[in-house]
């Protein structure tokens, strides 16, 4: 049978994309936790960004590990994708239930330990799910499903902020801002029974591994594989590290900035319904993507490509209601969403193209956040970040990987490892955020908190640099052209 013609096993995708829901709905969690531990444990800003270096550094370790065991035995081969992504969500239960002692010690290195347990655990999960859900069905359609799977992703990361901030503060008249390390046990323990769960039901279920893959010893060379062999490799490296890092300390200082007399002095209770706007603006971005999955006319894609927009953008808004929170001054937001589809109909499938076109908008958007004399409309822009971080994942990683054969896999690796970029990028800008207690007068009459945002312009501007340049290096390598499918992460 043809392996084009092979149709999508959707009972067993849907029950794989639950862990997708996971990672979005922890990562999102981590931006209340952030000005959470900050006030609890009288943390600077950039002690506070630890808690995102945790997590993403987690992603780093626990992919040089798997690829050092993978070295010497085929993981996935022989244990299988099922149990091997069981193992990962054991991994990221014990972590979730390591934050109840941690939070009883009241140790903020508990909390870090523990967080970064959790994350080894996405790295497991990340490293199986993937190019498991490539692999249930035609191989022409692997990037949709992809595609379908980041969506669900970007929808944990919305709601995972709301969740989270009704668990610790409430919601509507029982709201409070008094904080407790114990409010957070709670949720914790709950969702490490989900993982606990889902473990149990991954590894009973009817997804099946895909087909063992017999290696011929004709194939195997004693070639050795140098990154500095493909500039668009190592250059793609840097550019997923700065994708990553942009695209996480832009949330991750949003509550320092917004705590800020500049920006309206606003708590840590009211902090979560900004947290998913931004989160929000992914799942936007990504749904829009979404839209190329389905085959239908021109008319009707663009069509959807106004109204799945639309329908996220209330599924944000509808979120922030039930969870009791005033949204009236994010009604402004279409503006930027117009903005970004616009861009999307310029870029289109050409991934250089569409790497360099969100670059140049996100770089935009910083600059105008930064010269904006409105901080009610500042904030918006640094948020639309989010639209414009959306789909640039797939591009860069398309780009990436262009003419390498052989080594693709290798190089996929050596490109996952540089998800560490989010945890090392907000700790530089959160040195710059805590120039404001030795130099409460600011720079260029703003805080420094409000000018750190000139890091993710600087990321922005090298992003829209390799969509420029990647295209040229692979012209003179003969590489054909690339598209971009429009995957998340």
């Amino acid at each position: 049978m043809n392996s084009e013609n092979v149709q999508t096993k959707w009972g067993q995708f849907i029950s794989l994309i639950i862990v997708f829901f996971f990672w979005g709905f922890v990562g999102s969690a981590n931006d209340i936790l952030i000005p959470v531990f900050k006030k609890v444990f009288t943390l600077s800003q950039v002690q506070s960004q630890l808690v995102a270096w945790a997590f993403y550094a987690a992603y780093f370790v626990g992919s040089i590990i798997f690829f050092l065991v993978s070295v010497k035995v085929d993981v996935l081969q022989k244990f299988g994708y099922k149990k091997t992504l069981s193992a990962g969500l054991l991994v990221s239960a014990f972590g979730s239930f390591l934050f109840v002692p941690a939070a009883t010690m009241e140790s903020f290195g508990f909390f870090l330990t523990a967080l970064f347990i959790v994350g080894l655990g996405f790295s497991i999960q990340q490293i199986v799910a993937n190019p498991l859900a490539i692999k249930m069905g035609s191989p022409s359609t692997g990037a949709h499903r992809l595609t379908l799977a980041g969506g669900i992703n970007s929808f944990g990361t919305t709601v995972g902020a709301i969740l989270l901030g009704i668990a610790l503060f409430g919601m509507g008249d029982n709201k409070t801002t008094t904080l407790s390390l114990e409010d957070i046990k709670l949720p914790f323990i709950i969702l490490g029974i989900a993982f606990i769960v889902v473990a149990i039901f991954m590894n009973f279920s009817k997804i099946e591994n895909p087909p063992k893959i017999e290696v011929s010893k004709i194939e195997v060379t004693h070639e050795k594989f140098s990154v500095f062999d493909y500039p668009q490799l190592y250059l793609g490296m840097l550019a997923i590290f700065i994708y990553v890092g942009t695209e996480v300390t832009i949330i991750s200082n949003l509550p320092a900035l917004l705590h800020t007399n500049e920006f309206g002095n606003i708590l840590e209770d009211s902090i979560s319904p900004f947290i998913a706007l931004y989160w929000g603006s992914l799942m936007i971005g990504r749904w829009n993507g979404g839209v190329n999955v389905f085959n239908t006319s021109n008319l009707i894609n663009t069509a959807l490509k106004f109204i799945v927009p639309a329908l996220a953008f209330g599924v944000i808004i509808g979120a922030n209601i039930f969870a009791g929170h005033d949204v009236s001054a994010f009604y402004i937001y279409p503006l930027w969403i117009l903005l970004f589809i616009g861009v999307s109909f310029v870029g289109g499938k050409n991934a250089g193209k569409t790497l360099m076109l969100f670059g140049i908008s996100g770089l935009t958007m910083m600059f105008a956040g930064l010269v904006c004399p409105d901080p009610s409309i500042a904030k918006f822009f640094f948020i639309s970040g989010g639209l414009f971080c959306s789909i640039m994942w797939p591009a860069i990683f398309d780009l990436a990987i262009a003419g390498l054969g052989k080594n693709t896999g290798k190089a996929s690796s050596f490109l996952i490892m540089m998800i560490l970029g989010g945890g090392v990028i907000p700790l530089v800008q959160g040195v710059i955020c805590d120039l404001d207690l030795t130099n409460p007068e600011g720079i260029l009459g703003i805080t420094y908190t409000h000018f750190s945002y000139i890091v993710p312009l600087l990321g922005f501007a090298y992003l829209a640099f390799y969509g420029f340049y990647c295209p040229k290096i692979l012209k003179s390598q003969g590489v054909s052209h690339v598209e971009a499918e429009t995957v998340g992460h």
